[in-house]
């Protein structure tokens, strides 16, 4: 979950919230760089992150779930609520600099803790930075604490293994791609109890922002799935690969599913002429972690995952898990 939220002295007239609109898409992707860049101390805030995409694919993907907050009818902040079944998290939350310790943020959390409950999710979650200790009380406030940190790590694409049955879910028939929607429900509720990311797998399809790996296995279930985004207009980027989630059948063989993952999801990017791949995991994921630092990942941002209530969920030394919930 990307800055924050509770601001910048400076006098402001009264905030209003409200659902964020197509019409503001522009201004909120502003902010959100803006915000982000000078959080980080990039040069020039406006263009950092490039030609991803955060705003515009997660409104398109549930526009009842994305708020604004308003200054004398100007948009100066936008969060978003994600809805993964049994679970939920939250973010970009970015409020814009010049009215950063205003306490717009705290405004910005109302809303989308209503729609934890509308969906009633069990387990909640954000991702934030570790080192900033404005962030942590604010969330804490609203009964999130910090755990394991999460490493979002990067690899130059260095070849095009092919994988034995990987399928994409873009190439599937219409039929096919609900029997599959099924299929990852059951894989990801064996990972955590209700867990489902079919209105990622959806998105990334309606919007054309990459496709999903599915790994089938010797019977009729999937070993492995990733919801892949790729290159400019989606969260990756320019020339990159990025794994938003990805996740493999629990058992006494998932690593080796794992191992498996990874490779495909290198292919995908090699066909599709992208020279990074990137894919965040929990720290609580040991295995998961050494096995990606030995293929070759590196972390070029990490935070801080915190968690409502104070459970590990699915981020534990069993799971096999790519997300960052950023």
């Amino acid at each position: 979950m990307i800055p924050p939220a509770e601001e910048r002295q400076r006098g402001t007239g009264p905030v209003s919230v409200r659902p964020l609109g197509e019409a503001d898409l522009d201004r909120a992707d502003e902010i959100f760089r803006v915000a982000f860049g000078t959080f980080l101390g990039a040069p020039e805030p406006k263009t950092f992150f490039g030609t991803a995409d955060y705003v515009r694919t997660r409104w398109a993907a549930d526009p009842h779930a994305a708020f604004a907050a308003t200054v004398e009818g100007e948009v100066v902040a936008s969060n978003f609520a994600v809805d993964w079944g049994s679970v939920g998290y939250f973010g970009p939350l970015t409020v814009h600099p010049d009215l950063w310790d205003q306490g717009i943020g705290r405004r910005l959390m109302e809303p989308v803790m209503e729609c934890f409950e509308t969906w009633g999710n069990r387990h909640l979650g954000l991702f934030t930075f570790s080192h900033s200790a404005k962030h942590l009380e604010l969330y804490r406030r609203y009964g999130f604490w910090p755990r394991f940190l999460t490493a979002i790590m990067k690899k130059q694409v260095a070849g095009s293994t092919a994988v034995p049955g990987r399928v994409l879910y873009g190439e599937l028939p219409a039929a096919e791609q609900l029997d599959a929607l099924g299929l990852c429900r059951t894989l990801t509720g064996a990972v955590f109890e209700g867990l489902d990311v079919e209105r990622e797998i959806v998105a990334t399809h309606a919007q054309g922002l990459g496709d999903t790996i599915l790994l089938q296995g010797a019977g009729s279930d999937l070993d492995g799935l990733a919801v892949c985004h790729c290159g400019p207009g989606s969260e990756a980027g320019d020339d990159v690969c990025f794994v938003k989630f990805g996740a493999v059948r629990p058992g006494p063989e998932a690593a080796d599913r794992f191992e498996r993952l990874l490779t495909a999801c290198e292919r995908l990017a090699a066909e599709r002429g992208l020279g990074q791949l990137d894919a965040g995991t929990n720290l609580a994921r040991q295995d998961a972690y050494r096995r990606m630092v030995d293929r070759g990942f590196r972390t070029w941002l990490q935070g801080v995952a915190m968690h409502r209530p104070n459970e590990p969920g699915y981020s534990h030394p069993d799971a096999y898990v790519i997300d960052d919930w950023r």
